[in-house]
């Protein structure tokens, strides 16, 4: 991809888009619902995160296309002498774009954000299924150092 990618804030009309790329790989299809109208629990999200000035809802824009999302959430801790932490979730492409870089500028430039914020670490998951996903991210810097767990309620 050309450096012609813009990272920007999502916008609401952005939403349905979000959710059909959140919806477009195995796991999401189990936890999604992408129908029309989108069901408002999507938009009532939206607006949780759009309020919430340590919550951003990130999209990539190429040719004026959506092609990529994440969410960032800026955490201020006890721990690590009171330091904040950034944690990505839900970084999807667009599949037309898979392999072309947009995932690669996408995490580095969620990485210069949380610099921005003055964070001293940044953070993320992966479901333990996504192997692809996993080599991604360990040639991005990131490391396996912790065990993750999770409570479904």
């Amino acid at each position: 991809m050309d450096n012609n990618m813009l990272f920007r804030e999502a916008e609401e009309t952005d939403v349905d888009e979000v959710v059909k790329m959140l919806a477009n790989d195995p796991l999401g299809k189990t936890r999604e619902n992408y129908i029309h109208p989108l069901p408002d629990q999507y938009l009532k999200a939206f607006e949780a995160i759009r309020s919430d000035p340590n919550n951003e809802l990130i999209v990539a824009v190429w040719e004026n296309q959506i092609i990529g999302v994440l969410q960032i959430t800026f955490t201020p801790y006890i721990t690590h002498q009171g330091g904040w932490r950034a944690t990505i979730e839900g970084v999807r492409t667009s599949e037309y774009v898979r392999g072309k870089g947009v995932g690669t500028n996408m995490i580095t430039w969620a990485i210069e954000r949380a610099k921005t914020r003055n964070c001293h670490l940044v953070q993320l998951t992966t479901d333990k299924t996504r192997k692809d996903a996993l080599r991604f991210y360990e040639k991005l810097g990131f490391q396996a150092t912790h065990e993750g767990l999770k409570l479904k309620l």
